[in-house]
């Protein structure tokens, strides 16, 4: 995928053949420090969140200093390739983990002309709300693997860029840990998957 700078992005990918990707809790801060080296310098991650199997970042690529391709794509690649040279080490496994085409859906861009601000606020919310969905958690605050606690202000983590997110989301931040909680449209999913 070309990743445009200025751009928002819904990237996930997950497990092949669905299985699990993070075994411990020390794979999930492994995985979440490899982000913060990887990806925080070339891109603004909004939101994310780590599943057993899965894992979701919403991200605006940065502007860069020169015309050449955008290094997303390739940082990305990084990425997962370590982090499963870690697990295959600490499993005893080989082969790949992750399914082999990562997705990344452009969500908004810079040179769009529609309202971002339902992608965007589709996006933020659906990739919170999947412990709750998938039923690893009664309460969205208690998955620790998820930018939600940082919003909901049970945390303060620098991973995310939460002035970013203020300026390009519309949400009431007032109420956000109630508005969280909402039904979203199966098409409206759909749209930024």
């Amino acid at each position: 995928m070309n990743f445009e700078s200025g751009s928002i992005y819904h990237v996930y990918n997950r497990g092949n053949n669905k299985q699990v990707i993070f075994f411990t809790r020390a794979n999930y801060l492994f995985f979440l420090n490899k982000v913060r080296n990887e990806i925080t310098p070339i891109a603004d991650i909004i939101s994310y969140c780590l599943m057993p199997n899965h894992y979701h970042l919403m991200i605006q690529a940065k502007e860069l200093s020169d015309d050449a391709k955008h290094p997303l794509s390739r940082k990305l690649g990084t990425l997962q390739s370590s982090y499963t040279r870690a697990i295959n080490n600490q499993e005893n496994r080989t082969g790949s983990l992750f399914q082999q085409k990562t997705k990344a859906v452009e969500i908004y861009s810079l040179y769009d002309h529609f309202d971002k601000n339902d992608y965007l606020t589709t996006c933020f919310h659906y990739i919170h709300q999947n412990p709750l969905k998938a039923g690893l958690v009664m309460r969205m605050e208690d998955w620790e693997y998820s930018s939600f606690r940082d919003y909901a202000g049970l945390r303060k983590d620098t991973l995310i860029n939460m002035q970013l997110a203020r300026e390009v989301l519309d949400i009431d931040w007032e109420n956000f840990s109630k508005d969280s909680y909402c039904v979203i449209e199966e098409n409206k999913i759909q749209s930024i998957l």
